[in-house]
């Protein structure tokens, strides 16, 4: 056993005082060490010490106190029972093998020295609970604010609120929204809204200071603040209907926008144009449902800072430039033949100059990328075409990426193989022979395509295949856009060459100057003015 070994070791380093035996006195222990080592090593032998070696070995195992009363009791009757009590030290430790201090390296550590240990248990050490103070990193309204941060907003709030003893009415209130709380102005309604509890139509300073102050908002990011402000009470999200009201305020104050008040028909177009954009790019899930992890990925808070700073609002790119609005709601007006405000199969088919195919539109019209928001059987609304035509006209962007894959992936497993591609590039090969155009084999298209793509497997695309290649956009234009597939194989120098000179822009970007420009001298001949014209005119009758 390991435990004899140790032991017979240890003998020659063993100390005679620690036996403290009153029938030998210790100075004959030292004159004669060996009486001491034979007294040791009966004692080790004895089958009361192995049993009680035993016995501690165990309690030690299981996590069990040393008792030394415990051992008087079961040692009682043995003939060492006399002599064991006083091994111990009165501290209550179990005995540990005597050592000497030069005799054994392991004395050092464990701190020996001549007689017996004074030192407690070990293990009634470990069983101590060490009390360690941890500052609070939790707070249920956000961090409290340094009081130097509290005082220059106390500061800015009382400047505000000076001379306005009664509280700031809302026309009033936009400084308040700008200055201290750093929001587009156009939220200073609803944030105005959210203090005026009792509807008194002020707010006044103590109110103010009770809702940014006391509750610690003073301290919260902007995306959040923007959540809890737009959001519902009993919701965690956001809604198309909560951007409503903040599109109202910019579309009566935004100077860009004032032109439409002599158009009211179109400021509600707009908002809805502008809020299905956010939905597309933003609501990644696409359940309608905005969460707060979305609002902070996505860059519609810049977007709207933007907005408030930029007197024209065509060079708010994202989501909010007018001239986007008009390029999506002509095209729909242009494909909408009847005017019902719904578009039908014959009528998607047409766009573009009857650029994509008939597998492809059916894809569309079966829902599979997107359930409609129309609820008329085999009829494509107005929000269902803002995401088809953001998602044919920008391939590069993930949610297109995702919306086209859906449609190729005929099985719904998440890969597209050669056979799914090859289902829709055959009406690709037919039209090209109708256009007595040479045909591209498949075979040498799919070659194409992996080696542009250069795919984890070669005998399938997935989608994280097609996010890791900024030309995968391609890849949806060669199996079922004829128009966009021959631009691509006949590219223009002086198309990649601006495309280099202004990289920021994307493709939806380029799409919708050129588009704008193009229906705006239709309507108006070489004046490209917005808001006039007869198809412009009839479109603002139409029902929405």
């Amino acid at each position: 056993m390991v435990m004899d070994v140790e032991v017979v070791k240890d003998i020659a380093s063993f100390d005679p005082e620690l036996l403290q035996l009153p029938e030998v006195s210790p100075p004959v222990l030292k004159e004669n060490p060996q009486i001491a080592d034979h007294l040791y090593t009966h004692w080790l032998t004895l089958p009361e010490t192995i049993k009680l070696v035993k016995s501690f070995v165990d309690d030690a195992k299981a996590g069990l106190p040393f008792s030394i009363s415990g051992f008087s009791n079961n040692a009682s009757n043995s003939s060492a029972s006399t002599s064991l009590p006083s091994m111990f030290p009165a501290g209550g430790t179990p005995p540990l093998s005597p050592r000497s201090m030069s005799g054994s390296p392991r004395a050092a550590r464990r701190g020996f020295g001549v007689g017996p240990s004074n030192l407690g248990s070990s293990l009634k050490v470990a069983s101590e609970q060490v009390k360690e103070v941890i500052p609070q990193f939790y707070f249920l309204n956000g961090r409290p604010p340094p009081n130097d941060l509290k005082h220059q907003c106390l500061t800015t709030i009382n400047h505000l609120f000076y001379g306005h003893e009664n509280g700031l009415r809302i026309q009033e209130f936009k400084s308040v929204t700008k200055e201290i709380c750093k929001l587009p102005s156009f939220f200073s309604s609803v944030l105005f809204k959210k203090i005026d509890v009792d509807y008194a139509g002020v707010v006044t300073r103590d109110s103010f200071v009770d809702y940014w102050m006391k509750r610690n908002t003073i301290t919260m990011d902007i995306p959040t603040h923007i959540f809890n402000i737009l959001k519902r009470p009993d919701r965690n999200y956001l809604s198309q209907e909560d951007f409503k009201p903040v599109l109202r305020e910019l579309l009566a104050s935004h100077p860009g926008l004032e032109f439409l008040q002599n158009t009211p028909e179109f400021q509600d177009r707009y908002a809805e144009t502008v809020i299905y954009r956010i939905f597309y790019y933003v609501n990644r899930s696409g359940n309608g449902h905005l969460t707060l992890r979305e609002l902070k990925c996505g860059n519609l808070i810049s977007a709207m800072q933007h907005a408030d700073d930029e007197e024209d609002i065509n060079k708010v790119l994202r989501y909010f430039s007018y001239e986007h609005f008009y390029v999506i709601y002509c095209k729909f007006w242009e494909l909408d033949t009847d005017h019902d405000f719904l578009i039908d199969k014959e009528n998607l088919i047409r766009y573009g100059n009857h650029a994509l195919t008939y597998r492809i539109v059916e894809r569309i019209f079966s829902q599979v990328p997107r359930k409609f928001t129309s609820k008329v059987e085999g009829k494509m609304g107005y929000e269902d075409f803002v995401y088809f035509i953001l998602a044919e006209e920008d391939k590069s962007s993930v949610p297109s990426l995702e919306y086209w894959f859906k449609c190729i992936d005929l099985d719904g497993n998440g890969i597209l193989t050669p056979n799914e591609m090859q289902f829709f590039y055959d009406e690709q090969l037919h039209r090209m022979e109708c256009m007595a155009q040479e045909p591209v084999l498949f075979e040498d298209i799919l070659c194409q395509m992996v080696d542009m793509i250069a795919p984890e497997n070669e005998s399938y695309l997935t989608l994280r295949d097609l996010k890791g290649c900024k030309l995968s956009g391609n890849i949806f234009n060669i199996l079922f856009n004829l128009n966009k597939f021959m631009a691509f194989e006949t590219r223009d120098p002086f198309l990649i060459r601006q495309e280099r000179e202004n990289p920021t822009l994307t493709e939806w970007d380029r799409f919708a100057h050129r588009e704008y420009i193009r229906l705006s001298m239709e309507e108006d001949g070489e004046d490209a003015s917005i808001g006039s014209g007869d198809v412009w005119d009839e479109a603002a009758e139409a029902p929405f």
